[in-house]
């Protein structure tokens, strides 16, 4: 059974909706700058959303007074975007939620201990039931009113991966006429300071693939999709996911194996899944989150499974920073695009090649190539890694 993509949502620090984040990419506006969301010591560069909580419950038109936490309002903006882009109809069809996160309601519980921490009779329990990865996703379900099988993943940097698969597996095994997967996460005080404790953050604006890259700048926001049978489809849907998989080396609870040997099984397995060759890829959305492991154990997979003449190949995650459990969400709405309109995303920030490797990713803005197979990477903590195959209809 055919997966077809009919559906696309996305919120970042470059925009609020699909347009406005393709414009941003195709003008190299990327989305980087100081904290402002909340107090912090810190002085390294991230991309926020450009609008505060009380502002997102404006555009979204719901209760001022209700608790809601970050990852849960920027998770219903990109959300209904993609249900409304699809037109699903929710009293017609069997629809699911699949959505991700790595932070869930973290920025409530972080209110809530505020307060707490002075006072053992003080703090606000609400904030505290926001904290629960799943709080979120049933928000979510309930302000689409999508009422089918409802459930959250979190496996670190590749949870959207691993929603959309799911959810693709749920369709081809009868499960689901239709089903809205992605992903959504918000920058908090707890996130910034954990990866600062890791000494992965850039202090710099985020070089993937660089040879002087020195880290990773973190991000919020929330992409999804909306999958569907064959057999529901009312409109002509963007592209096909052809292709999935997910493998884990176990190399490391943090780091990416020095060989790439989990990168290229996760890679590998995506294509056979599709049933294509290696030199039918026309573009990869890399991983490429800018830390000297990640990105030398990706380009070695690379080079593993496509040779010398590699596809062309970016990261956008200096666009929009490092999402986590979002990042595939927003990342698979560009590489959809990519596959439908032949899209190929700048790689900011990029001069030398890394010395071992002298792979190139691309750096300006490409469309209307002809892009048969879009393959995209989200690879994880503790080698949780996750590849997807976006491909063109044979008509478009």
């Amino acid at each position: 059974m055919n997966i077809y993509v009919t559906g696309i949502g996305v919120v970042s620090a470059i925009g609020l909706n699909v347009r406005e984040n393709i414009a941003a990419l195709r003008s190299c506006q990327h989305g980087m700058g100081a904290v402002s969301l909340f107090a912090t010591g810190l002085d390294v560069p991230v991309a926020e959303v450009k609008r505060s909580n009380e502002e997102l419950k404006q555009l979204l038109k719901l209760d001022t007074k209700r608790t809601y936490s970050r990852t849960a309002l920027l998770g219903m903006l990109a959300a209904r975007e993609a249900a409304s882009d699809a037109g699903i109809a929710v009293d017609r069809l069997r629809i699911g939620l699949i959505s991700s996160t790595s932070v869930g309601g973290m920025d409530r519980s972080e209110e809530f201990y505020k307060t707490f921490k002075t006072d053992h009779s003080r703090g606000r329990l609400r904030d505290v039931v926001a904290h629960d990865c799943g709080a979120g996703t049933e928000l979510i379900a309930a302000d689409l009113g999508v009422q089918g099988m409802v459930t959250t993943i979190s496996t670190a940097c590749s949870s959207a991966a691993n929603a959309i698969m799911l959810g693709a597996r749920l369709i081809r095994q009868g499960r689901l006429d239709a089903v809205v997967v992605g992903g959504t996460d918000a920058l908090c005080r707890f996130t910034l300071n954990g990866f600062q404790a890791l000494m992965i953050l850039d202090k710099e604006h985020c070089r993937p693939f660089d040879e002087s890259r020195a880290g990773l700048n973190l991000g919020e926001g929330a992409g999804y999709l909306v999958l569907q049978a064959e057999s529901t489809l009312r409109r002509t849907p963007y592209c096909q996911l052809s292709g999935w998989a997910n493998t884990n080396d176990a190399y490391h609870q943090t780091g990416s194996s020095p060989d790439g040997e989990g990168a290229y099984l996760s890679m590998s397995q995506a294509l056979a899944t599709a049933r294509i060759t290696p030199q039918e890829v026309g573009y990869i959305n890399v991983h490429g989150t800018g830390t000297p492991s990640n990105d030398a154990s990706e380009g070695r997979a690379i080079q593993r499974l496509f040779g010398n003449c590699p596809p062309l190949f970016s990261s956008v995650k200096p666009f929009i920073g490092h999402t986590l459990g979002a990042s595939e969400g927003i990342e698979a709405v560009y590489s959809v695009l990519s596959a439908q309109q032949g899209y190929v995303y700048p790689n900011l920030n990029f001069a030398c090649p890394i010395e071992e490797l002298g792979l190139r990713p691309v750096t300006e803005f490409q469309e209307h190539l002809p892009l048969r197979h879009v393959l995209s990477n989200s690879f994880g903590f503790g080698g949780n890694n996750s590849s997807l195959v976006f491909s063109r209809l044979t008509d478009q």
